[in-house]
């Protein structure tokens, strides 16, 4: 797939910011954010019957309006990051680029899988995903040769979560479908319940690597779904999500502990345990006291994590929905987010982990008896995100998409347009990529048709 971009620009809000608002302060949940970048992908077939320049030229027309607009009421967008502090904004703008491809919209749409780290990552405006330095938002308008199209939007996650990102693309679609009146007016004060700390004394680990990573998307049923909830009802019944994480992390197991098998006769002198943590993303809005709105733009979110039992039960992922189904009902205790919010005891406690790690090490000789390496897989949903309701006045978008990062060990659950199935994006080395869909198990419950 050639893409060829034909116009750069870059989109202002169509009123000046205030002076008063040019100072937009981080909270506490954005400083600990890496800058990288996550994508949205949007396509749409033509759906017109008139000539496709024409109505593509009217399509663009509207898409850059509405998003002049759309920036006046998420003016941080059009701003600047300035060190890990705050964002100046100077509407200096949004990078827009308008591209077309060689190729039909059908050729994309359905493949399964679909590795995006070949094709998809070239509908969006940077080549690399690693770091969207001071840029908080990048658009990439993408036009097919059978007029359809795509909307690729690229989010700084210093600014923006899943939802807020999704609240964006709904926002700029109203204002292109009816106009800016109807569009939702974020609230942007999410420094007043995670006021910004000093983070000059911690050493924030971003979680990317330069390993070669490969994303695939597999799909799974309603069918499928309904299979695996029954696998694992035991004393509770499991959420879809819930479910395909057990599942999903007990083939992650099995696909890789040969690795560790080989890895240990290589070194004979030293007995190598593998330990998986998993880490699991929630939303902290629904957990305030009281809860907020879905209109809180910026970052409020936050993980739990659990480390799963590796006895002869964890190949299964029995006993997982039941650990994490745990650790995530302590986070509705009414205390839970307002110790997140005051934030001395959880820096003291990383602090303290720092310090003390090399007193915590083993003498020499057992170390080289005995090594453990402790694998972190995480996982998190946009299942509930109205990611198929972002209609710019043509129609729902016929799929959503992900596309490749650079992050080690990543599932993403994704809805799909008929919102029966789930979509999950897995991100892992070329090699455990490869042991992985060599799974036949996990290959059973995996759907070949399009949802």
């Amino acid at each position: 797939m050639e893409v060829l971009v034909i116009s750069k620009n870059t989109i202002k809000p169509s009123n000046p910011t205030p002076s008063n608002l040019r100072h937009f302060q981080l909270s506490f949940l954005d400083q600990i954010i890496h800058p990288r970048i996550f994508p949205l992908i949007f396509y749409y077939p033509l759906g017109f019957e008139d000539d496709s320049r024409a109505t593509n030229l009217t399509r663009s027309n509207q898409l850059k309006k509405s998003l002049a607009d759309v920036l006046t009421k998420f003016y941080p967008l059009a701003g600047r990051l300035k060190e890990n502090l705050y964002i100046e904004c100077n509407d200096e703008g949004v990078l827009y680029l308008e591209a077309q491809v060689n190729c039909q919209l059908s050729q994309i749409i359905g493949q399964q899988p679909i590795n995006p780290h070949v094709e998809l990552n070239k509908l969006l405006p940077f080549d690399r995903l690693k770091d969207a330095g001071n840029m908080l938002l990048a658009i990439q308008v993408t036009v097919f040769k059978c007029g359809g199209m795509a909307i690729g939007m690229c989010f700084s996650h210093k600014i923006a979560d899943g939802l807020s990102a999704c609240t964006f693309a709904n926002s700029w679609a109203s204002a292109a479908r009816a106009g800016h009146s109807n569009m939702v007016c974020p609230r942007l004060d999410s420094a007043t319940y995670f006021p910004p700390r000093d983070m000059s004394c911690y050493n924030i680990k971003t979680g990317m690597t330069e390993e070669k990573m490969v994303s695939k998307r597999f799909l799974f049923n309603a069918s499928a779904i309904s299979t695996l909830k029954e696998k694992y009802a035991n004393e509770i019944q499991p959420t879809r999500v819930e479910a395909l994480s057990a599942f999903i992390w007990s083939r992650f197991v099995v696909a890789t502990s040969d690795q560790v098998e080989a890895e240990a006769e290589a070194e004979a002198e030293t007995s190598i345990t593998r330990l998986y943590l998993v880490i699991h993303g929630l939303d902290l809005r629904m957990r305030m006291n009281p809860p907020l709105p879905e209109s809180y733009f910026g970052n409020f979110s936050w993980v739990v994590m659990i480390m799963p039992s590796m006895d002869k039960t964890a190949e299964e992922g029995y006993g997982f929905v039941t650990k994490m189904r745990e650790a995530i009902k302590k986070t509705k205790d009414s205390d839970y987010v307002k110790r997140i919010q005051e934030g001395d005891t959880l820096f003291s406690s990383m602090k303290r982990k720092g310090d003390d790690k090399s007193s915590q090490e083993p003498p020499k000789e057992e170390a080289m008896r005995k090594k453990i390496e402790f694998v972190n897989f995480t996982f998190s949903s946009y299942c509930r995100f109205q990611l198929y309701e972002v209609d710019f006045g043509w129609g729902r978008p016929i799929w959503v998409s992900r596309a490749t990062l650079p992050v080690k060990n990543q599932a993403v659950f994704m809805p799909t347009r008929s919102g029966d199935g789930i979509e999950v994006w897995i991100n892992l080395t070329d090699v455990d990529m490869a042991k992985f869909e060599a799974d036949g198990v996990f290959l059973k419950f995996v759907s070949q048709a399009s949802d």
